[in-house]
């Protein structure tokens, strides 16, 4: 039975996508791990592989074409013995599609919630077991049956998730058998949903304007994920902001000393390594703050991993330092300037922008005081970071002096940080900046 490809869901937020390129053709064999295309996602271009082997008998959407959304039938793989006569009509989302591995770069799986499989139906002695060549393969490692599973697939194909699914001694069962130790506990009502926002009306605003001369900038696909994840973010999130001045001198004169000495090695500290440091010792200094909302709990983590923001063109990366408590200043500069520099080019993986429990968002370097950032779910926080300016300071003597000066605001997620401990948190980041010999202890 021929395998339908279907556009895969390569990321956590992808909708669609846009099918770049080909790297197969018509008439290809092709086997378990090889690339078939290159699919431009909401955030990077990425390879896609192939689990099943076969030969491509048709491909139904041209490199090139964009908005294809996840679950349409992109080709048609035909296993042996197959011609171009067995390929019925395939086009649009089709359940139960042909398995796909995850590419290359490793994107990160979606925790969901698997539905309960359909009743199996006792084969007849003789009928055709219709199963992909993968699910064989496992199926025959783990001594199973392939007549006593039910397939998930169209048409009721056998793929690798049912046979990953049985145990060896399966067996079918008659679907009006009862289920024996049912849990007798309910399932609680989940509670009901907010109020969806009304959405705008492309034509209304339009008309606002009528006469009035503009551009109009269709959104790619990292804009509309940037609009609905913060506009999921500040409809969902309960955030509160707290607001800290840090002194700088310390640290700057501990910093150029420092770039003095490392000079050889071609490496220059910037303030934000020191920030990044700063917050990634933080949350193991409060370890409670180091957080994430999960829905119906809270996960609290163990290793700081730090996600900063990363403009570029059209739109904002966060890349993810991870276990930045542990790292070295040059370490994390080293790595932050190899993140940035591939995010601005869009070839970063989603493993290295995904995750993370905290976000740093810094705009001194563009001359802004202070402003409020917004968090990225599921992070519990983000440190808005604000530029370094002289300012007049009243000293631990009392008298007047002048101090280099950086404005910062804590957005907290008040159901994962109370204002305590945020407060906690945000003054811990504060003692770090401004002893920055003590966070090389």
């Amino acid at each position: 039975m021929p395998i339908e490809i279907q556009m895969p869901a390569l990321s956590p937020t992808m909708e669609e996508g846009t099918l770049a390129k080909w790297l197969v053709k018509e008439g290809d064999t092709v086997t378990s791990g090889d690339v078939l295309a290159e699919i431009e996602t909401d955030k990077a271009t990425m390879e896609f592989e192939a689990v099943d082997e076969g030969v491509i008998g048709k491909i139904t959407v041209a490199e090139g074409t964009s908005d294809v959304k996840v679950g349409t039938v992109i080709a048609v793989l035909l296993e042996d013995g197959e011609s171009a006569d067995d390929i019925g009509s395939v086009s649009g989302p089709v359940s139960g599609s042909a398995e796909v591995s995850a590419p290359k770069a490793e994107a990160a799986a979606v925790p969901t919630t698997a539905p309960s499989a359909p009743a199996a139906r006792a084969r007849q002695d003789g009928e055709r077991i219709f199963a992909s060549p993968l699910a064989r393969r496992i199926a025959e490692q783990k001594g199973l049956d392939l007549s006593q599973i039910t397939g998930s697939g169209p048409r009721g194909r056998i793929v690798k998730a049912d046979v990953e699914a049985a145990q060896p001694g399966d067996t079918t069962t008659d679907a009006a058998a009862p289920v024996a130790d049912a849990p007798a506990k309910a399932t609680a009502a989940p509670a009901p949903a907010a109020p969806a926002a009304k959405p705008v009306d492309p034509g209304s605003v339009a008309a606002m304007y009528q006469g009035r001369e503009y551009t109009e900038i269709p959104l790619d696909g990292m804009r509309r994920t940037i609009a609905a994840r913060l506009t999921e973010a500040k409809q969902t999130i309960p955030h509160f902001y707290l607001r800290r001045d840090i002194q700088l001198d310390a640290l700057m004169a501990f910093r150029a000393q420092l770039n003095g000495q490392l000079e050889g090695r071609g490496v220059k500290l910037s303030v934000n390594d020191f920030i990044i440091k700063a917050c990634a010792l933080a949350l193991q200094q409060v370890p409670a703050a180091n957080a994430v909302w999960a829905g119906d709990r809270v996960l609290q983590m163990k290793a700081s991993d730090v996600a900063v923001a990363v403009a570029i063109e059209g739109g904002l990366f966060t890349p993810v330092l991870k276990d930045a408590e542990v790292k070295t200043l040059s370490a994390l500069s080293s790595e932050m300037k190899d993140l940035a520099t591939r995010a601005k080019s869009r070839k970063l993986a989603p493993h290295e922008y995904q995750g993370g429990s905290f976000a740093i968002s810094n705009l001194g370097m563009f001359g802004i005081d202070n402003f409020d950032a917004v968090i990225n779910p599921p992070h519990g926080a983000i440190l808005a970071v604000g530029a370094g300016v002289k300012k007049p300071v009243v000293g631990k003597d009392g008298a007047l002096a002048v101090a280099t000066v950086m404005s910062v605001t804590l957005s907290v997620d008040h159901r994962v940080i109370d204002g305590a401990l945020g407060a906690e948190l945000l003054g811990a980041i504060k003692d770090n900046l401004e002893n920055p010999m003590a966070m090389l202890a």
